[in-house]
């Protein structure tokens, strides 16, 4: 009796993973529809605000002297240790290594470019945007203010808008911008949120940002991300030209390049019957794709011939055990009856 084996946990998600072995035909491209421009604009002015609002040193910039004042590392020193590690998810470097190689895969499940070169595109963007920001208002952190109550803007700083905030939202986001389903969609979409909030958090309280610093990097990395749809068209002729020039490298090398029309090996093809009357329709048979003429590695090489054919081999020797005692078979001599008289 045979019985099924039951999968395990590891089985099943293995075979949910095996769902997508090719490209998808219908992948799930955002659009800019009109509630996402109303988010970009809304955004924007948040953006331009705070900007604004520093700027004229206003109560934002009060509430940033406050808040440091507070000095939140020393009010709670026994969660120091867990937040500078869980400030490295907005570092560039180690966040994108992890998120590169997760879409990475994910593209090579698929067979599409799509996801890593959306990544570079808003990383691209990421530093263009935020680097320029930061080197225009040239704004000072907190442990590096001179004058208290001022803004420390134009005075060389890199800190405003809040780099690890800005790559928090981007990164991460962008994976919720990826989803396949809506479902997905939704949890990364609040868990890139949370994840982004708490980093820039961890930033106030170890002194590396004002509060200001944070709000200004939330709203620059989800302008990226709510921006990214006008980069779509751009993003698929870049992987389109990347296919054609490995199938023109492919070509060039003297390997077949594959075709789509080509019919799988083994599939059914048409043959028509050499006896069929003219006017009938031919006749249907499911033909083998051709074999190949070499002999599989596991024959040994030569004509093969049937086990009736084949010549006897003796083998070298005897395999019974030399008896001195016993005298050897006459070749003539009968066999011996098998009763006493």
């Amino acid at each position: 009796m045979r019985t099924e084996r039951n999968l395990t946990r590891l089985d099943r998600v293995f075979a949910r993973l095996d769902r997508e072995p090719e490209r998808p035909a219908n992948i799930f491209v955002p659009r800019m529809s009109r509630h996402r421009v109303v988010l970009l604009v809304a955004t924007l002015a948040f953006y331009l605000a705070i900007v604004w609002a520093v700027a004229i040193t206003s109560w934002l910039v009060r509430f940033d002297w406050q808040v440091m004042f507070f000095r939140p590392y020393q009010q709670w020193p026994e969660i120091h240790a867990f937040l500078d590690y869980y400030v490295v998810l907005g570092q560039r470097g180690p966040t994108a290594v992890m998120v590169c190689a997760w879409l990475g895969w994910r593209s090579w499940r698929q067979h599409t470019l799509r996801p890593l070169l959306t990544l570079g595109a808003s990383l691209l963007l990421l530093n263009i945007t935020v680097g320029a920001a930061k080197l225009g208002m040239g704004r000072l952190g907190p442990h590096y203010a001179i004058t208290i109550g001022s803004n420390e803007m134009g005075l060389g700083g890199d800190i405003f808008p809040s780099g690890h905030t800005a790559n928090a939202v981007v990164t991460w986001g962008i994976l919720a911008y990826l989803a396949s389903t809506p479902r997905a969609r939704r949890w990364l979409s609040a868990l890139s949120a949370v994840t982004s909030l708490g980093v820039g958090l961890t930033t106030v309280y170890l002194g590396t940002h004002w509060l200001s610093d944070v709000l200004l990097g939330w709203a620059a990395g989800l302008l990226i991300l709510l921006a990214l749809p006008w980069f779509e068209p751009l993003i698929a002729r870049a992987e389109a030209w990347i296919f054609q020039l490995r199938d023109a490298v492919r070509s060039s090398r003297g390997r077949t390049v594959p075709t789509p029309a080509a019919s799988p090996v083994g599939a059914p093809v048409m043959a028509t019957q050499p006896n069929s009357p003219d006017g009938e329709a031919p006749a249907r048979e499911t033909v083998a794709a051709a074999r190949s003429s070499r002999a599989p590695a596991y024959l040994a090489p030569g004509p093969h011939t049937t086990r009736s054919e084949r010549t006897p081999v003796t083998p070298v020797g005897s395999r019974r055990p030399p008896h001195s005692d016993r005298a050897p078979r006459a070749a003539g001599t009968s066999a011996r009856p098998l009763t006493g008289n």
